[in-house]
């Protein structure tokens, strides 16, 4: 009976099979019409063919994507953000929650948080954009100079024209005199500069010149942690090893070589590290290398015999007392030609940042150094696929490049963006201190860039009503915290963090008056969280 009335699964459709179909000793009979077998053949066409028309189901399925897609995350825009945008669409309908709005901190986004566009900037732009406002008395002279160079060095005199793949070359001769001048006449050659979509662009193209290999000599890239995604979200798309070293929280998250050898020395037994990347200043910590701390990491790179990326992006973002921003070129040709001319590195840069905040416009670089010639075609090769970046943003990082000069109308108007450094200075300080004054949460000084990485303390009665849940801690406090206050963070286990350790990461861009509501608001959630999980 327990065989004639067995059950089994076929392509997923439950199948029983009845005694008609056996003899009295057990002998499977030869099936006709009627048979199971002849229903599953017919079962099976129906499943392959809806209103009449054959299908076989999706050629492309969660089970033959491409896996290493499967493994990319990126906690910036994460479930916490699309949460929150579920709660905006919730606000405009009507639903009542204890806020009127969702304030997301979770992303370096200025304009969306507030800040005003450089005048300058907007105003060439919009010249290159419609060529006829050059007729316009309205715009100063040297705004209209600027379009028309821009313009003449575009096919047929428009920005929606393709550029060389690796930028127009007159934005790019504007970058290297730009570097040239920062790094205190140290020479920047036009044809290492290669013009990007964002620094992100330029950072994953980078990467997948430097990954090869299989297994054991599959290519290793030394990262911080804590971490900005775009790094782990790469390498886990490109197959590469991430290799994680930390920074050191309890020194204001600085950088020890003695931590780059352990990292590496562990590494080595499961890959091959080949490159390590510096974010420089940090991003999510916000802390500013010391000179003496970029040399050891150069010293570190020749012995070990590594390729540099030195990601820049928050350079004019430097707030702390005694804290400067020392280029890693710089550096490493003030020490001489046994490093100048052997440690090959790329560095970044970006209009996303800084008194920009032109985020939108994907405007960036990256600059080469000692790169074997054969490879460096093969880098041209490739971005040469994508066409070329986006000409407007090209176009607005030769501004930011090549800005208004003392002698010219628009010098005194554009040089107000320094109240944009200065608000960004203040509100460090501000988050600094509003945060240290609440029981168990810790923050360092954000001595850069524009993110606060505070430590929170939270109870294992949390941890354990987290796991309940089905989350990491602190995504169930940042979660917890835009249920009840419409603030968005991103939770420090998207970065990377130590074990046992617990974060958030939160932009300090909001209007000041707003980011003192902000930070009260967390203040106060976090003491009654404390309390409720007591």
């Amino acid at each position: 009976e327990d065989i004639f009335h067995s059950t089994l699964h076929y392509c997923g459709t439950l199948v029983t099979l009845n005694r008609n179909q056996y003899d009295i000793g057990g002998k499977r009979r030869a099936p006709d019409r009627t048979t199971t077998t002849t229903k599953i053949k017919k079962k099976k066409m129906s499943q392959q063919t809806v209103n009449g028309v054959p299908s076989r189901g999706k050629v492309l399925t969660l089970d033959n994507m491409n896996p290493n897609v499967k493994r990319v995350e990126y906690a910036v825009r994460g479930p916490i953000v699309q949460r929150a945008v579920q709660i905006e669409k919730e606000l405009k309908e009507g639903v009542k929650k204890p806020f009127s709005e969702v304030i997301k901190a979770n992303i370096g986004d200025a304009h969306a948080m507030g800040q005003k566009p450089i005048t300058f900037l907007r105003q060439v732009l919009a010249l290159c954009s419609y060529p006829e406002l050059l007729e316009d008395n309205k715009f100063p002279e040297d705004a209209k100079k600027r379009a028309k160079r821009i313009l003449q060095a575009c096919g047929g005199h428009s920005i929606g024209a393709y550029s060389a793949s690796q930028g127009i070359e007159c934005v790019r001769q504007d970058v290297a005199r730009y570097i040239e001048k920062r790094d205190g006449g140290i020479s920047s050659n036009p044809d290492n500069i290669y013009l990007s979509t964002g620094a992100s662009d330029a950072i994953v193209t980078m990467l997948k010149l430097l990954v090869c290999g299989e297994g054991r000599d599959r290519t290793g890239v030394m990262i911080s942690i804590p971490q900005y995604p775009l790094y782990s979200a790469a390498l886990a798309d490109l197959g590469a090893v991430q290799v994680s070293y930390y920074l050191d929280e309890d020194k204001c998250w600085s950088l020890d070589v003695a931590e780059l050898r352990r990292s590496l020395n562990a590494a080595r037994q499961h890959c091959n590290p080949r490159v390590l990347c510096i974010i420089n200043p940090g991003n999510p910590t916000g802390q500013v290398q010391s000179r003496q701390c970029i040399e050891d990491v150069i010293r570190f790179a020749k012995e070990e015999h590594l390729f540099l990326m030195a990601d820049e992006v928050y350079q004019d973002n430097v707030y702390a007392e005694g804290c400067k921003f020392h280029s890693f070129k710089k550096v490493l040709f003030e020490m001489g030609p046994e490093y100048s001319s052997t440690v090959e590195m790329a560095s970044f840069h970006s209009t996303s940042k800084c008194y920009m905040g032109e985020c939108g416009f994907r405007g960036g670089y990256m600059e080469i150094i000692n790169m074997d010639p054969e490879v460096k075609a093969q880098l041209t090769k490739l971005v040469s696929v994508r066409l070329c970046p986006p000409v407007p943003g090209q176009a607005l990082l030769d501004l930011v490049v090549n800005p208004p000069q003392p002698d010219e109308p628009s010098y005194t108007t554009f040089m107000k963006r320094t109240v944009v450094l200065a608000d960004l200075a203040e509100k460090a300080r501000l988050t600094e201190q509003i945060f240290n004054k609440v029981p168990g949460i810790t923050c360092n000084p954000v001595q850069g860039a524009m993110y606060t990485f505070p430590r929170i303390t939270l109870s294992q009665k949390a941890i354990d009503k987290a796991k309940e849940e089905g989350q990491v801690p602190d995504m169930f406090y940042c979660m917890k915290l835009l249920e009840e206050e419409g603030i968005c963070l991103v939770p420090g286990s998207g970065f990377g963090q130590r074990e046992g350790t617990f974060h958030f990461r939160m932009t300090i861009l909001p209007p000041t008056e707003k980011l003192k509501v902000v930070l009260h608001k967390i203040s106060e959630f976090h003491l009654r969280f404390t309390q409720e999980f007591s």
